[in-house]
């Protein structure tokens, strides 16, 4: 119990450790205290300077929902909690089913072609789905990833000045470079930060331009720059012992001063033996004790030019210390003899060929498609989404994209070029799909049969991976995910929706073949929210009858809006969670009608806002909001409906053509001369 005494009053002394709902010891003000039931009659029993500690338990108490920071106004028990949770409407979970949808190999099939021009006249579930996706699709795919050469060029911006005020720090790619002059290394610098603060020291003074310029000449690999530096080496250890009679340097009034002067003078030099600063001394050798053998490696790759420029390490191996082959003895070498014999029927691989001296000349040439002589004009212009569609599935089901260099083996590399030619180009920096063919002529570039698995790419990373992503409060996800994802959505083709076996052929014939076990409905599929709804279907002679008495109340009645706000609410009582949403666009009434239904039906959603500030930042913030899910009624079972079979199609389906045979031919296994049966093959040899 002391655990929650800390920020309590103190128990008694005798209450401290007295748990009996029968004690029966004294009362004494700093002892005991007298034992009393809760007053929300749960059944516990306790001393009484316990009564707060134990609110904190008691079932009875009534306490606020644990989503109440998520916007859940419910007060209950503490009891009731647990049960609350499922219907809680702060308790929101998000459908995260995903399915594939690959591009066509032909948009301009016949059924692709003749299902758009039909668009109006029927509504196909799974052209609606197909369209929905290739929208989202286009809308997220940048042209800057597949066609880099094919984008406009950016202003580049003017890069910061080199030289700031005194005292002040700058960074360039991850140095820090003050004002007076010194600079810490913090990660790997870029070659023109490193070429600039070289320059900087060698205009300071620090080191000698003809040295600079030497080692620059022995980086660059000419000729004669390993000579001069072994000279140049066997003349520093020469001046080691004597006093040194070259150049003083100059500071910038002109005046002479000695070199010992001038580094005394110098305030900028990082003279402390810590760091990882190249022109430390000694850095190599305490860094090869300090770091590991991998990353000593890396800082010499990485620092090698300012190591040798600051005497750390030789550019070259002097002669002495080169591997000279003294007296080396043979060793005898051991051979395995076997009675393996290598198989016929094996091949080596070009990396496994033993004559690679005597390889072919090759010849290094860019071909493209300008080297055919086609002009521009002549109907070369491509298919900017059909084009780029391609590559991103080139990219996912292959590995690679189509102009990616790809290597064979360790000898051979198969480089690839492609060349595009599109009216649109260039593109601008964040153009995206839909933007380039924004009022172009409507076209089916997906396939309408889905994937939910594959094992051709990475899920995770796939741009023909697409999200349900819809938001249901913890009792509806069951019912969308039965409904919509597994009786509707798993079950399009072929079995939910029935197409024309001559599809192919550009048929778009269909028909729905099942609805609700419990009433007649037709589903639908709203391509602005990309949700699935459910409609029923009133009988012809109800809706003359209901159409006659609307007639008659109209005369006297504003029709819905005149019934009692009780009944209105009754009657809104019924409605699934996607109906009431569009109910509450109606008008005013109908909206406090749908408000009264929100904590028993609706959700609390996160509406984030981005909020700007005078001094110029910015920030996003949530906004609590009520809100109904897009589920809809439930469907426990579904039936079969009458729809007439397929075969009553096929009888005057316009792509179904028989071929009637008039004349009799002979059959494949019978010969009516010989009375014999003979093969197939004998049959046609016999005709000729």
């Amino acid at each position: 119990m002391s655990h929650y005494r800390r920020s309590g009053p103190r128990l008694h002394r005798h209450c401290e450790s007295c748990y009996s709902r029968h004690c029966k010891a004294s009362i004494e003000v700093s002892v005991s205290c007298m034992v009393i039931n809760c007053r929300l009659l749960c059944g516990a029993s306790f001393h009484i300077c316990k009564e707060e500690e134990h609110s904190l338990l008691c079932p009875n108490e009534k306490v606020p929902c644990i989503n109440a920071h998520y916007g859940c106004p419910s007060t209950m028990h503490r009891s009731q909690l647990a049960k609350h949770l499922e219907v809680c409407p702060a308790s929101v979970v998000c459908c995260s089913m995903e399915w594939n949808r690959w591009p066509v190999e032909n948009p301009d099939a016949p059924l692709c072609t003749n299902l758009l021009k039909e668009l109006n006249e029927q509504e196909s579930l799974d052209l609606s789905m197909a369209l929905r996706d290739q929208k989202h699709l286009c809308a997220r795919l940048k042209m800057r990833n597949c066609f880099p050469e094919l984008m406009e060029k950016q202003e580049e911006e003017p890069a910061p000045m080199e030289e700031e005020a005194v005292g002040r720090e700058y960074v360039c790619n991850g140095i820090h470079v003050n004002g007076h002059g010194g600079s810490v290394l913090v990660n790997e610098p870029s070659k023109s930060c490193e070429k600039s603060l070289n320059e900087d020291v060698v205009l300071n003074g620090t080191i000698d331009k003809e040295k600079y310029n030497l080692f620059e000449k022995m980086f660059s690999k000419e000729m004669g720059g390993c000579k001069e530096a072994e000279a140049l080496k066997t003349e520093d250890k020469k001046g080691k012992n004597m006093p040194s009679k070259g150049p003083s340097l100059t500071n910038p009034q002109g005046a002479s001063v000695e070199p010992e002067k001038e580094k005394a003078d110098v305030s900028h030099i990082d003279i402390s033996k810590t760091g990882f600063a190249p022109w430390q001394d000694g850095v190599l050798e305490r860094l090869g004790q300090e770091v590991k053998p991998r990353e000593f490696n890396m800082y010499i790759v990485h620092h090698g030019r300012m190591l040798i420029s600051f005497g750390q390490m030789d550019a070259c191996t002097p002669r002495e210390r080169d591997f000279v082959y003294g007296s080396l003895e043979p060793i005898p070498v051991q051979t395995l003899h076997s009675n393996y014999k290598v198989p016929s029927s094996y091949k080596q691989k070009r990396i496994q060929q033993k004559e690679l001296c005597s390889r072919p000349l090759t010849e290094h040439k860019g071909v493209g498609t300008s080297d055919l002589d086609v002009s521009k004009s002549n109907g070369q212009d491509m298919d900017e989404m059909f084009a780029t569609l391609l590559c991103y599935a080139e990219d996912e089901i292959r590995g690679h994209k189509i102009s990616e260099t790809v290597a064979t083996d360790g000898l051979y590399v198969d480089i690839a070029t492609q060349t595009y030619n599109f009216a649109t180009a260039p593109f601008k920096y964040n153009a995206t799909l839909s933007e380039i063919t924004e009022g172009r002529d409507l076209k089916l570039h997906v396939e309408l049969d889905t994937e939910t698995v594959t094992l051709r790419h990475n899920k995770s990373t796939s741009a023909f991976t697409f999200l349900c992503g819809h938001f249901f409060r913890r009792d509806e996800f069951a019912s969308h995910f039965k409904n919509v994802h597994s009786d509707i959505q798993s079950c399009l083709s072929g079995w939910f929706e029935q197409r024309c076996p001559l599809a192919y052929l550009g048929c778009t014939f269909s028909q729905r073949r099942l609805q609700p076990n419990t009433h007649r409905a037709k589903v639908s599929y709203n391509q602005d929210l990309s949700i699935f709804t459910l409609t029923p279907e009133t009988p012809a002679s109800l809706m003359n009858d209901l159409q006659g008495v609307a007639l008659k109340a109209r005369a006297k009645y504003e029709g819905l809006s005149s019934l009692p706000f009780e009944v209105l609410h009754h009657i809104a009582g019924y409605l699934d969670s996607f109906t009431l949403s569009q109910l509450a666009l109606v008008s005013r009434l109908f909206r406090d009608i749908c408000a009264t239904l929100l904590q028993e039906r609706g959700m609390v959603a996160f509406k984030w806002r981005k909020k700007s500030y005078s001094h110029g930042g910015a920030r996003w913030k949530p906004t609590i909001v009520w809100e109904f899910s897009t589920l809809f009624s439930k469907v426990d079972n579904w039936c079969i409906s009458n729809t007439p079979s397929m075969a009553e199609h096929l009888k005057h389906c316009p792509f179904y053509q028989t071929e009637l045979k008039t004349e009799p031919f002979a059959l494949a296994m019978f010969n009516n001369k010989r009375k014999e049966r003979h093969g197939l093959v004998s049959l046609f040899m016999a005709r000729k």
